[in-house]
């Protein structure tokens, strides 16, 4: 047993128990380095006997070479991989280059990691264990730390160590670990006592106390510098005063102690040690092979291994990765090279190409367009195999490589280009800063700008963002018309979500800029028909906007749009859309926008076109389904670590009327909306607010929020500003304040005046008969029920009979009232619109009449993944498919049944799909 590390025993004994019972545990240890953590690994290793054990380690020079590290990881778990579902086991070939046929998505090749462990871990409990994760290539910490994120009941246990960076100590310091949002348990320095006891095992002869507790408090106690550090002194250094420098962090004062210790080793010797550290795949026959080029005979291992620095056989492993390090920064930037160039040619082209292409790129000062070209080969073999942030890596030494200036400036927005969609914008910029370092031309100008745009955008969808996208678009216009429509579409898109918080450019500076664009050479695409009805509705209003905008839709609702096209510009259509008031369009399209989304697997896509069909399931009623979305929407942003949009969770939380909750996440809401200048959020706010207000009768708290989304100029392109305007009317109706609410529905009529559709005609007839007088109120209520009884708008239907209902009320024609509001409150009370539904229940109470309550019986109260998977099973989807479409393993989905079955009383799934009232 380790001295001192008795706590950290225990929670990593009870890590093992939790997943012996079944359960799942994922943690990180992370410290200093020397601080023990592999040591901790090794006491995991050796206390889980009857556990399957994997293990690997990150080591620096294979960082860039993708997925490297779970290949290494899942390779013996090769058996199970025939057991995943297609597609997953798809990603894993395409991952580890074993398959062409497809690129991978981060997000799936995740997803499979995470069906891979649970069938690991069938027949025994798995323990995985990851060493030095910040030298782990990022493409697989960002799967391993997926599926950790997503582990919960499939007998897995993933342990990660990770280094806490101990100043500048080295030359190149370890990437961010991509494993934040995991448990952790810091592993420090060893206590007093147990330092010293440690110290004196390796003490020769007699010690000074001072000079013990001098060594104790210089190493914090940190056991590999205990271990190391004194091993270098004299007794006399120990007995009359020894002491550490401490102007060199720690990490740098181990290295320097086995630095001198490498010194002492002959020039043969070191020069082998260095390729050994230069080459982390550890394959012996490798390093013989480029220590033959270097004239360095296999005797030059004896004196490295008699000294402890490395071990041989049939792997090439070094006791610690300082030792590593050591080696490799104690040679000159000659030797290094020397060293990269044997292993360079020394590498199979055929077999390895990529290790081969990096290690002659290390091997190069100077500029080589030869080695340029093959990493330029390399950066799209790590594309193909969804490797954005190598084919980056790649790129960037390209760039330092490439001689001719023209070229150098392709290649570094190339590398921009693969860091900004690898998810790493610091990176990106630095690599546009060095294609801008000489001068652009326009056309490469252009694409700077644009991708500098949108890194800003992908970043804060802030205020900066249009008028970035802006000046790309128009710089872009001379040299590639396409690129530069579809730049000034962005350049829109971005001025919606920037609203009224836009700075330098809003959408109708971007619309009126946008014209200047010559149409397009052959026929429109749906985004060039999509950019032209935007510039018209935003430039000229509804009555001209709205039929431009019909043939666009007519194109995103074809059967042969193209799935990029839809990826990229669904979104923005299916806005358009609601916008026009078409709800079968808008219900089309983000049906189409999810499908899309879910097949392409781009995990990124998945927030944004859930919350679109979470808006689409609210207006129709369909609370709970929307409900379930909202919880898919946390879920996506917490798998692939993107905040959370907040629109959808609003706008169920205003329609079933749950005050606390609308009021939490406002608070969010508008902190981020101001914070980014994301103006759309503070409207959508502000809608919902309003939609709350009238639902629990609280009018002049309405009337205030929808003013608040409403009143601005040029807000009209937004859908929710239509409905804060329905809102407003009704609210200023309400609160006694007659001219306001007229001049909403004068307001109102222009955006539903030209679309036509039973919903714009609906909601318009209904608002006009809130504002007339008594004797024509009747035939607008009732052409509002008749309109909106053709539609999927279900809640405001139902409000169409309340306020019919109210007013047949105040007319003193109770026995029609009690018929609207009977209808009113039976269809809000199926919905879960519950304010209002007590709003229709005071009113029917007001009749002389009592309302009749629905009950629902349940045998539990089922939480909100496990009424998304009773949802997800009465559609018929299988155990594995009901895992992959919330990212959990199907083991955990049979483990959440399981509760279910207990919570509501049943015991298969047929009576699951049977129970509709009972979840």
């Amino acid at each position: 047993m380790l001295r001192g590390r008795r706590a950290e025993y225990e929670q990593l004994d009870e890590l093992l128990d939790a997943v012996r019972r079944g359960g799942s545990r994922a943690l990180v240890l992370r410290g200093e380095a020397g601080v023990g953590k592999t040591a901790l690994l090794d006491h995991l290793a050796e206390r889980a006997r009857e556990f399957r054990v994997c293990r690997i380690a990150g080591v620096q020079p294979e960082m860039e070479l993708v997925f490297a590290g779970l290949h290494q990881l899942c390779a013996s778990m090769a058996d199970g991989l025939a057991r995943l579902a297609p597609p997953q086991r798809g990603a894993l070939h395409a991952a580890f280059g074993l398959s062409a046929d497809q690129v991978p998505d981060h997000f799936r090749v995740g997803l499979a990691t995470l069906g891979l462990l649970a069938e690991a871990a069938r027949d025994q409990p798995l323990l995985c264990l990851v060493d030095d994760v910040q030298w782990l290539d990022r493409a697989s910490v960002q799967a391993l730390a997926f599926a950790a994120r997503r582990l919960r009941a499939e007998s897995v246990a993933i342990v990660f160590a990770a280094r806490v960076p101990d100043e500048a100590s080295e030359p190149a310091g370890p990437q961010e670990p991509a494993v934040t949002g995991l448990p952790e348990l810091a592993v420090t320095g060893l206590p007093d006592d147990a330092a010293r006891e440690l110290l004196r095992s390796v003490l020769p002869g007699p010690w000074d106390e001072r000079v013990l507790d001098r060594i104790v408090a210089e190493t914090r106690g940190n056991p590999l510098a205990l271990l190391e550090l004194p091993k270098d002194r004299t007794p006399i250094d120990l007995a009359g005063g020894f002491g550490l420098p401490g102007s060199r962090a720690l990490t740098g004062r181990i290295q320097q102690v086995y630095q001198r210790r490498l010194l002492a080793l002959p020039p043969q010797t070191r020069r082998l040690l260095l390729v050994a550290a230069a080459e982390p795949g550890g394959e012996p026959g490798l390093l013989w092979r480029a220590a033959d080029r270097l004239s360095v005979g296999i005797e030059a291992a004896t004196p490295a291994i008699a000294a402890g620095l490395v071990q041989i056989d049939h792997q090439v492993r070094f006791p610690h990765p300082l030792v590593r390090s050591a080696v490799y920064w104690a040679a000159s930037p000659e030797e290094r090279c020397r060293a990269h160039r044997a292993l360079a040619e020394a590498t199979d082209p055929r077999a390895d190409p990529d290790r081969r292409a990096w290690h002659a790129a290390q091997g190069t000062r100077g500029p080589a367009e030869d080695v340029a070209a093959q990493l330029e080969r390399s950066a799209d073999r790590a594309r193909a195999r969804g490797g954005l942030a190598a084919a980056a890596a790649f790129l960037a030494r390209a760039v330092e490589l490439t001689p001719d200036p023209a070229r150098r400036q392709e290649r570094a927005l190339a590398a921009a280009r693969a860091a900004h969609h690898a998810g790493t914008p610091s990176a990106a910029l630095r690599l546009l800063s060095i294609a801008e370092a000489s001068p652009l031309d326009r056309s490469r100008r252009g694409r700077a700008d644009l991708l500098r745009a949108q890194i800003a955008f992908a970043t804060d969808r802030g205020a900066d963002a249009p008028a970035l996208l802006l000046k790309a678009a128009q710089q872009l216009e001379p040299h590639d018309v396409p690129l530069a429509r579809e730049a000034y579409l962005e350049a829109i898109s971005a001025a919606l979500f920037a609203g009224p918080q836009a700075t330098g450019c809003g959408q109708l500076e971007a619309a009126e800029a946008a014209r200047s664009v010559p149409p397009p050479a052959g026929p429109a695409r749906p985004a060039d028909l999509l950019l032209d009805g935007l510039t018209a509705l935003i430039g000229e209003g509804h009555a001209a906007g709205v039929p431009r905008l019909k043939p666009a839709l007519a194109a995103f609702r074809a059967d042969d749009l193209p799935s990029d096209e839809g990826l990229d510009w669904l979104w923005l259509a299916g806005t358009s859309a609601a916008t026009s008031w078409d709800g079968e369009t808008w219900d089309l399209l983000a049906t189409r926008h999810l499908r899309l989304a879910r097949e392409s697997d781009q995990a990124t896509a998945l927030p944004l076109a859930l919350t679109t069909r979470i808006a689409v399931d609210a207006f129709a009623g369909e609370l709970t389904t929307a409900a379930s979305l909202v919880e898919e929407v946390r879920t996506v942003s917490e798998a692939v670590g993107i905040p959370c949009p907040a629109y959808g969770a609003l706008t169920v939380a205003a329609w079933r009327g749950h005050e606390a909750d609308h009021a939490g996440l406002m608070k969010t809401v508008v902190a981020e909306a101001v914070r980014r200048g994301e103006g759309s959020a503070l409207i959508v706010g502000g809608w919902t607010k309003a939609l709350l207000g009238n639902s629990l009768g609280r009018y002049e708290d309405a009337l205030s929020a929808a003013a608040d989304a409403a009143d601005h100029p040029h807000r009209d392109t937004s859908a929710a500003v239509g409905w804060a305007l329905a809102e407003y009317v009704e609210a200023a109706v309400r609160s006694g304040e007659p001219e306001r609410a007229a001049d909403a529905f004068r307001r109102l009529r222009r955006l539903t005046g030209p679309s036509g559709t039973d919903w714009a005609r609906g909601i318009e007839a209904r608002s006009r008969a809130l504002v007339s007088a008594d004797p024509a109120a009747e035939a607008h209520y009732r052409e509002a029920i008749d309109r909106l009884g053709r539609t999927a708008i279900r809640g405001e239907l139902a409000r169409a009979h309340l306020v019919y209902g109210e007013w047949l009320r105040r007319e003193r024609r109770q026995r029609d009232a009690r018929e609207q509001l009977r209808t009113a409150h039976e269809a809000f009370t199926a919905m879960g619109m519950e304010a209002f539904a007590e709003r229709a229940e005071r009113e029917l109470l007001a009749t002389g009449e009592q309302a009749r309550r629905r009950t629902v019986e349940t045998s539990g109260e089922l939480t909100a993944q496990e009424a998304q998977i009773v949802r997800l099973v009465r559609e018929g989807l299988t155990n594995p498919e009901i895992g992959t479409r919330i990212f959990i393993s199907p083991r955990t989905v049979e483990w959440h049944l399981r509760n279910i079955f207990g919570k509501l009383g049943v015991t298969s799934r047929r009576q699951l799909q049977g129970a509709g009232s009972r979840a």
